[in-house]
């Protein structure tokens, strides 16, 4: 049973953890004096041009650098997820092996967490300061290093700092690889590429789980450098995000990715012309700082962000799944064989949500999602009611099961993935990386704190639990529909244009 409970934390520790601005910059613009009219009226005009059916990127040929790109960045999603799979099946091996204590145990597979929490709050600066491409090429290194310290580990010590050094990794490549995404790609395919970061770190957890059930810890340990390995090579060959150039003043290199992104005989100018202005108005504004998050002309986008992270973690993710094994077994089900089908379910699951992200919308499968976890925190809650007062014990496995799925299938389709497509589209480049990595520690804190409460509440109350959880999805509704915006369709550009006037 300990096994079993530690495998399902250590499983979920990562699984579900990895642009608005036209009164903005009306403020801003008014402050400093620089005429804001005519750069107002130039971040609006590509609206209007894109009703008229022209799409970005869509020149006669397909984006295949786009994908290729794409694929070479979600190896750093696959590594994130790796390296969150790898506690769960190797737990008795590493501490019969090392004569591990459970205490010992326990803060090897912790401190990935406190690693990742370091990696959230540095590493948006860090994509801003050296370029996404670089901050990938130091997660990796860092990746690296952990698991080499992890394969010679011959105690504690060494076990620990492998972990901490691939949890700072993981904490990077979960703020840098959606934001790269979102960059290089046109916005008929942003939402879809995007998701597929989620989708890689499911996968990821789901092959490093059913592996590492056959394979020796430290042979799964060499195997997690397979990734970065990838990774590294693959950034050889794809050009850096043409925003991030733009921001920095290369024009020559950005004008080039760009072309390269959109295919040689494509018309770039238009789509060049609306990241160059919109980019040259906010470089007239003052580097961005923590605090200036709070100012009023941040603030609408800082709280969808952020908020979405808020609904995300603390609607009980991390809980559930911590408790999934028990669930299972108490439904006569195998412990190993229910996380398996749990995980394949999973993938599937997020691979149907990235599909749809483009086709349906953010807010759609946002508003699906919520209310398939507000029913199945509703079918599980009913389920320990009927057990803890001895009522139709022969329903209660059943319930607890299908409230389970249903919720692990509702989150994967939308609330698993789409707060971190919209993180990737919402933030002001001025300030993406200070509020990127604010949000991504929101998450991580979120992570850790259902994590840690999930039993003191269960102690509480079982159904009451999930009825808590219930209630909070619903507040997290509530905020979707009131508050977040639909960014599907539109360019980076234009959703700075137009979120403070929605």
């Amino acid at each position: 049973m300990l096994k079993n409970n530690a495998s399902v934390q250590k499983w979920t520790e990562l699984n579900y953890f990895p642009e608005r601005a036209s009164m903005a910059i009306n403020e801003d613009i008014e402050n400093q004096e620089t005429g804001g009219r005519g750069v107002r009226e130039r971040l609006l005009v590509p609206q209007e041009q894109d009703r008229a059916g022209k799409d970005e990127g869509t020149d006669n040929e397909r984006p295949w650098m786009v994908y290729f790109s794409t694929f070479v960045a979600v190896c750093g999603s696959y590594e994130f997820g790796t390296c969150a799979g790898y506690s769960s099946p190797t737990q008795d091996a590493i501490v019969e092996e090392l004569s591990l204590s459970t205490a010992e145990y326990s803060v090897f597979g912790s401190i990935l967490t406190f690693g990742a929490m370091i990696g959230a709050i540095t590493g948006g600066p860090i994509a801003d300061f050296i370029s996404r491409k670089g901050a990938m090429r130091m997660a990796s290194a860092f990746c690296v290093a952990g698991w080499l310290a992890i394969y010679f580990a011959e105690g504690a010590l060494p076990l620990d700092i492998g972990r901490l050094a691939t949890g700072y990794g993981m904490g990077v490549f979960s703020y840098v690889v959606p934001i790269f995404i979102a960059e290089i790609t046109p916005k008929n395919l942003r939402g879809a590429l995007t998701a597929v970061n989620q989708l890689m770190i499911c996968a990821g957890v789901s092959v490093s789980f059913i592996i590492g059930t056959v394979l020796a810890w430290r042979v799964l340990a060499l195997i997690g450098l397979i990734p970065c390995a990838v990774l590294l090579f693959g950034l050889f060959f794809i050009p850096e995000s043409p925003r991030w150039l733009a921001k920095t003043g290369r024009k020559k290199e950005f004008e080039a990715a760009l072309q390269k992104l959109r295919g040689k005989d494509a018309d770039i100018s238009e789509e060049a012309t609306e990241i160059q202005e919109y980019i040259e108005t906010l470089q007239r504004l003052p580097k961005a700082r923590m605090l200036d998050l709070f100012q009023r002309r941040y603030l609408s986008s800082v709280i969808i962000g952020v908020g979405l992270m808020v609904v995300q973690q603390f609607g009980g993710i991390n809980g559930i799944c911590f408790y999934t094994s028990n669930i299972f077994e108490e439904a006569g089900f195998s412990s190993s064989v229910g996380t398996i089908t749990y995980a394949i379910l999973q993938v599937i699951v997020t691979a149907i949500g990235a599909a749809l992200v483009d086709r349906a919308g953010r807010k759609p499968l946002l508003l699906i999602s919520g209310t398939g976890l507000i029913l199945g925190c509703i079918i599980t809650a009913l389920s320990f009611f009927l057990k803890v007062y001895d009522l139709a014990a022969d329903a209660v496995p059943i319930l607890a099961v299908t409230g389970i799925l249903l919720y692990i299938a509702a989150f994967s389709v939308g609330m698993g993935a789409v707060p971190w497509v919209v993180m990737s589209e919402i933030f002001p480049i001025n300030i993406k990386g200070v509020a990127g990595g604010f949000a991504t520690l929101v998450n991580w804190f979120g992570a850790w704190a259902v994590s840690y409460t999930f039993n003191y509440l269960m102690s509480w109350s079982s159904y009451g639990t999930f009825l808590l959880y219930a209630a909070i999805n619903t507040a997290g509704m509530v905020f979707v529909i009131t508050v977040v915006p639909e960014t599907k369709g539109r360019s980076l550009e234009q959703i700075q244009a137009a979120i403070n006037t929605e």
